[in-house]
C-alpha cells in the first residue's frame, strides 16, 4: 500500500469506484501508521495534500474556463493549478471534483486521528530549561528520551525564521550528536550540558532544553517530531516576550 498523494486524484482515470478504492487504500496506509503510533511524515503529508485539494476545488471553475487544457499538477508555492494543452472535457473536470469532494471528509477524519496522537504526546512530553538560558536561543541543544531503547538522545538544533507572503515561519533543524543509555543512575541534564560545553567550544553558553516523558512511542517518527514542534512554540513565546 502507498500513502495517499496528489496523483491519486489527478491521474485517477475514468473508473470512479476504482479511484475511490485507491484513495481508501492510501488512507488505510496512513491509518495503519497511526495505529502503530507513527505520525511522521504521514500527518504533515496528509494535511498538506488536504490543503492542496481544497485549493483545487476553489479553482475548479477556473479549470473549466481554461479548456481545452489538462490539469497537470499544482504549484504548491503559488497555490495555483498547472495545465497542459490537450483536450479536456467537462466530464473529466467533474470527475476530479467529485472524487476530491468525496475524499475530503474521509481525509479530515484521518487527519483528526493523527492530531489526537500528536496532542496526546505533546501533553505528555515535559520541557524544561537546563541551566541559565542565554539571550541567543537560535542555536543550542535538546535532550529527548527514547523509552523503547532506554536511551537519551542528544541533539544540536538551529532555529530558522523566514517570511512568505507576509507570514513568518519557523523551522528547526537538528543534528544528532550522541545517545546515552539510561541506566539506574542516568547523567543529569546539567552534567550533559557541561560535557557539551567542554566538547564543543563553538557554543560556550548554549541554550539547552531537556524533555521527559513516560511514553514509549517510536522516537524518529513521533517523539522527536513532536519535541521539535514543542520547542519551536516555546522559543516563539520567548521571542515574543523579548
Amino acid at each position: 500500500m502507498q500513502a495517499l498523494n496528489l496523483q491519486h486524484f489527478l491521474q485517477a482515470g475514468s473508473d470512479f469506484e476504482a479511484a475511490q478504492y485507491h484513495v481508501l487504500d492510501g488512507l488505510q496506509t496512513v491509518r495503519q501508521a497511526f495505529s502503530n503510533n507513527h505520525i511522521y511524515p504521514y500527518l504533515g503529508g496528509l494535511v498538506k495534500l488536504y490543503n492542496t485539494l481544497h485549493s483545487i476545488v476553489d479553482q475548479i471553475d477556473d479549470l473549466r474556463d481554461r479548456a481545452p487544457a489538462e490539469l497537470a499538477g499544482v504549484d504548491l508555492e503559488a497555490a495555483e493549478l498547472e495545465y497542459e494543452q490537450s483536450p479536456l472535457s467537462d466530464a473529466q473536470v467533474s470527475f476530479v471534483e467529485d472524487l476530491i469532494r468525496w475524499a475530503m471528509p474521509r481525509m479530515q477524519s484521518t487527519i483528526e486521528e493523527g492530531r489526537t496522537i500528536f496532542e496526546f504526546v505533546d501533553e505528555n512530553l515535559e520541557l524544561e530549561e537546563v541551566g541559565i538560558v542565554p539571550s541567543y536561543v537560535e542555536e543550542g541543544y535538546l535532550f529527548v528520551p527514547d523509552r523503547q531503547t532506554s536511551s537519551l538522545h542528544v541533539l544540536q538544533y538551529r532555529l530558522s525564521v523566514f517570511s512568505d507572503a507576509g507570514e513568518r515561519y519557523r523551522s528547526l533543524k537538528t543534528h544528532h550528536i550522541k545517545s546515552v543509555l539510561r541506566r539506574d543512575v542516568s547523567p543529569s541534564p546539567q552534567s550533559l550540558k557541561l560535557d557539551l560545553i567542554a566538547e564543543k567550544r563553538e557554543l560556550p553558553n548554549p541554550a539547552t532544553y531537556a524533555f521527559d516523558t513516560d511514553l514509549d512511542f517510536p522516537f524518529d517518527t513521533t517523539m522527536l517530531p513532536v519535541a521539535k514542534r514543542k520547542l519551536i512554540r516555546y522559543l516563539s513565546r520567548i521571542e515574543g516576550q523579548a
